[in-house]
């Protein structure tokens, strides 16, 4: 699975930014996408997950309330909409993911294949 993330940029405090994840090579039923942020100095940390089949959805407890994810129904893209975003957000954001079958948690590490990732920066 090959995937791409995008829809990154500067943005100020208390703005919105729209992220996506596209997949290439196979759609997205049967998995688990996963959106994870790693700020400067920080490990990568998880942020957002969402299971295909059934469409439950899973948030990291500093963006519960702001963010949500969500798919198309052309099960090739995820969207993570991220709303009243705070300085603390800014960090380069993956997309990832892993078979449901292969599912263990929400870890970085449980998630098999990854995207390059797109910059979010937002301004005080």
């Amino acid at each position: 699975v090959q995937l791409q993330a995008f829809g990154g940029g500067l943005v100020q405090a208390g703005g919105s930014l729209r992220l996506s994840c596209a997949a290439s090579g196979r759609t997205f039923g049967n998995y688990y996408i996963g959106w994870f942020r790693q700020a400067p100095g920080k490990e990568r940390e998880f942020v957002s997950a969402i299971r295909w089949s059934g469409g439950s959805t899973y948030y990291a407890d500093s963006v519960k309330g702001r963010f949500t994810v969500s798919g198309d129904t052309g099960l090739t893209t995820v969207h993570l909409q991220m709303n009243s975003l705070k300085p603390e957000d800014t960090a380069i954001y993956y997309c990832a993911v892993v078979p449901e079958g292969d599912y263990n948690s929400c870890a970085a590490d449980d998630f098999d294949y990854w995207g390059q990732g797109t910059l979010v920066t937002v301004s005080s």
